[in-house]
This record gives C-alpha cells, structure tokens and sequence, in this order.
C-alpha cells in the first residue's frame, strides 16, 4: 500500500493520521532512542493504527543509516518513509531498494528543476514523493511541482532543527496549496492539541517523531496523537 492511500484508509476509520518516525538523535535534544532498538521501536509503533513510519537516515546530525532503513521497512507492514538530504537519483533508486514506499525532498535544498526531476523519477521507480516547505515561498514552489503528497515542516531544517517552534507554520502555510493534494505537519507537535490545531488548519495527517521518543509510554502517546479522530 502506498503512503497516500494508507493516510486515506486511516482517515475512512475514522482515525487521525500518524506518521510515527523513528531518528536516533537529534542537535536539540541529543540521544532520542536512548539504548532501545530501532526496529524494535519501529516494532512497537506499528501495533498502533499508524498511517506508516518514518526514517531519518543522515548519519551526522541524526545517527540514522541505510541499514536501518532497511531492517525497518522488512519488519513493519506499514509504508515507510524515508527521510534524509536527497539530491539525486541514486539515492531515490538506493531508497527503493532498502523498502521504501516514499521518500522525503525537501524544498530549501533543491532548485525547481530539482524539484520536479526528482519527484518524477521517485514516481516512475515505484516511490512516492513527500515534497517539503518550510517558507511561503517554498509552499508556491511545491505548489507548482506534480505531486499529490506534500509536507510542512513546522521547523527550519537547515538548522537542524534546533529552533524552537509549532503548528503555527502549518496554520500560516497549509493554504497555499491546492485542494487534492494531502499536506502533512511536520515536526513540532508535542500532543492531541497540536494535532488538533494542524487538523483546523488543513492538515490531512501528522508526522510526529521527538514526542513519541520522549514520552515514557510511546504507545500510549501515539494512541492519544491517532485518537483525535477524522475529521478531527
């Protein structure tokens, strides 16, 4: 099943769309896993109606990797996404081969011309493309691209993500797409509210990955993110 019609599926139950990712680490918030297994983790987060899980594999800010990727996409059934600093082919024909169902481009890195190569070739291997804004100007450019999945992240990646933010930038950003195309939130929601608060402003799902590593019950955090319920 691809990512947009596993995020449409959890929306016809009735359920609130998650994306639950699994990132060792992060400049902010330092080790995230703290000792547990990756796929383990991705193990636990995929007993709960999730719309698919998430996979930072950039090793030096986020101490994630192809391996992971990998070992993770063979052991959920659930699509998986992976998220990393794409700039090329080879990395989208890598991504397919480890088990993605999608992968992650984002805007700030990539020309227009990048935008839409990139896309289209994820699309003719098999993947789809969550293309990624963080600026209004980055939301036109995604605008412009052809594909049915965007994304907004609620944080300035260019920095790592240490920049302390909310859903405010899907509430600023969200209508600046067309209608069709299925918007995720991004990064920044610490809980049911913040999910609410992305759901009013046209967010079609979440993608939630610090608030769950953090929480001491993940499940039960994920359960209260997937319980606001469609339409929220």
């Amino acid at each position: 099943m691809s990512l947009t019609a596993s995020i449409r599926a959890r929306q016809r139950e009735g359920r609130f769309p998650v994306i639950a990712e699994v990132k060792h680490r992060s400049s902010k918030e330092g080790d995230l896993l703290r000792g547990r297994d990756p796929v383990d983790y991705a193990r636990l987060l995929a007993t709960q109606p999730v719309a698919g899980i998430s996979v930072v594999t950039e090793p030096v800010h986020f101490g994630g990797s192809m391996e992971v990727l990998r070992a993770v996409a063979a052991a959920v059934g659930v699509p998986v996404l992976h998220k990393d600093f794409v700039t090329s082919r080879e990395q989208i024909d890598v991504s397919r081969e480890m088990g993605s169902a999608a992968i992650l481009l984002i805007a700030e890195h990539l020309t227009d011309d990048q935008l839409r190569d990139l896309a289209a070739h994820a699309l003719a291997v098999g993947l789809e493309p969550l293309i990624e804004a963080h600026t209004a100007d980055e939301a036109r450019r995604v605008a412009a691209v052809d594909t049915p999945l965007v994304g907004i992240n609620n944080r300035d990646i260019t920095v790592f993500e240490v920049d302390d933010t909310d859903v405010a930038r899907t509430q600023e950003l969200a209508g600046l797409y067309p209608p069709g195309r299925l918007v995720l939130s991004e990064s920044s929601l610490t809980g049911s509210e913040d999910v609410r608060r992305a759901a009013l402003a046209g967010a079609d799902g979440v993608l939630v990955g610090t608030a769950l590593l953090k929480a001491d019950d993940a499940a039960m955090c994920l359960r209260s993110l997937i319980g606001v319920g469609w339409p929220a």
